[in-house]
């Protein structure tokens, strides 16, 4: 391996120890996006299409080939290919994980809701017994769908 990452505007390579530059706004330096730029203009080519009212390059320098190869996130192998291993933590979302306890619902547009219809606060039990009866509600909807032959759930399946 002879560079540590493709700018993200120009796709040239960022070699190890060697200056790059990030943007000052936290969304753009996150671990899904991770933006890194060969220089100052290929950030400003980013600015625009990012919207930032306020933002900023920020010089930073890239490890030495011996800290990447150190770095947690990445081993090498013996025969030198780069392997990203994911982290061992597992989202509770994942794919054909059931979770009974996760919550349904966005908790601050519930409690909003019912401050702005009746100015009364919201207990957080709530959210565990709404969620609980959305699902309910999406359980017979399955069924019912099921029992018509359908993989799609439809608004008449919730009315029953």
């Amino acid at each position: 391996m002879n560079h540590w990452k493709p700018c993200s505007s120009c796709k040239k390579e960022i070699g190890f120890n060697t200056k790059y530059y990030e943007c000052s706004v936290s969304t753009c330096t996150g671990s899904r996006t991770g933006y890194v730029f060969c220089s100052v203009q290929c950030w400003e080519r980013h600015v625009p299409g990012a919207k930032h009212r306020d933002a900023a390059a920020v010089e930073k320098r890239s490890p030495t080939l011996a800290e990447y190869e150190k770095s947690a996130d990445v081993a090498v192998s013996a025969g030198g290919q780069r392997r990203i291993i994911a982290s061992s933590s597992t989202s509770s979302s994942a794919v054909g994980k059931k979770d009974e306890n996760e919550i349904l619902v966005v908790v601050s547009k519930v409690k909003a809701y019912i401050k702005s219809q009746a100015d009364m606060n919201v207990s957080d039990e709530i959210m565990d017994i709404l969620s609980h009866r959305i699902r309910y509600f999406c359980d017979q909807a399955i069924k019912h769908a099921q029992a018509d032959g359908r993989k799609t759930i439809q608004d008449k399946d919730m009315k029953v």
